[in-house]
């Protein structure tokens, strides 16, 4: 099972990877920072988060990025085009049908990540929602604190705690599906410190670190696609000298 997932990322990943005069197919292969609309939970709090991080990705990495994200539903058969879904809100909003359960399901235990963005870190209805929908999604698996040493901190940049447009708890929360993160939860409003207007102003302050901790949550979104798109190579890399030794004949 985990073969196959991380073949299907890596399939994916190297479509990224490739020179798009390879591919020869345009924006079709680009990563896409897709939102995850809901029934009941209502506009997106923050619609050009995701268009802003986007073009960050782009720019601060070699990742081709869709610069015009869209927005799918659970039932939307493009659900599994892409392996990335970006859930923000704000409140409550109603179970989701066991239609919608089901695909959720399968999105995620085929190898799909969710991002849920919480704009506020006391929203208790937005987040019992998510948390219902999740256990009825994957019921045998439970969501914890994610570790401070986990690669995600450090899959392109290195971060030392999650921060958005609140500092947020010192904390992200994720589901781990046999040794891959599937699911990240985060209380900090990322998208807050992400949304910009068509002139390119920032559209909220950030509290209580300013511009600096803006950056990093830019750089915090920037490792997630980086984890979605390469999972634990980092990981590998302290193997890297061993390896490097053993084929020169040193030991």
């Amino acid at each position: 099972m985990r073969a196959s997932i991380l073949a299907s990322i890596t399939v994916v990943w190297l479509a990224l990877a490739l020179p798009p005069s390879t591919l020869a197919i345009g924006e079709a292969t680009a990563f896409e920072f897709r939102g995850l609309a809901l029934r009941g939970l209502g506009a997106e709090p923050r619609p050009t988060a995701r268009k802003r991080i986007s073009w960050a990705i782009r720019t601060r990495t070699s990742v081709e990025t869709n610069l015009d994200p869209g927005r799918v539903s659970l039932t939307d058969r493009a659900l599994f085009d892409q392996p990335f879904l970006y859930l923000a809100g704000e409140g409550g909003f109603p179970p989701p049908s066991e239609a919608e359960i089901e695909a959720l399901s399968r999105f995620l235990r085929f190898g799909g990540f969710l991002l849920v963005d919480a704009t506020r870190p006391d929203d208790a209805a937005f987040d019992a929602s998510v948390r219902a929908m999740l256990a009825r999604a994957l019921p045998s698996e439970r969501i914890a604190p994610i570790d401070p040493g986990h690669v995600l901190y450090r899959s392109f940049y290195l971060v030392d705690r999650p921060v958005g447009r609140v500092e947020g708890p010192p904390h992200l929360e994720g589901i781990d599906l046999r040794g891959r993160l599937a699911v990240v939860l985060s209380r900090h409003d990322l998208g807050g410190a992400w949304a910009r207007d068509n002139l390119g102003t920032y559209e909220h302050s950030v509290t209580p670190g300013g511009e600096r901790q803006r950056e990093m949550a830019h750089r915090l979104g920037v490792n997630v696609v980086a984890y979605v798109l390469c999972l634990d190579y980092k990981d590998d890399q302290v193997h890297a000298p061993f390896i490097m030794r053993r084929r020169g004949g040193g030991r």
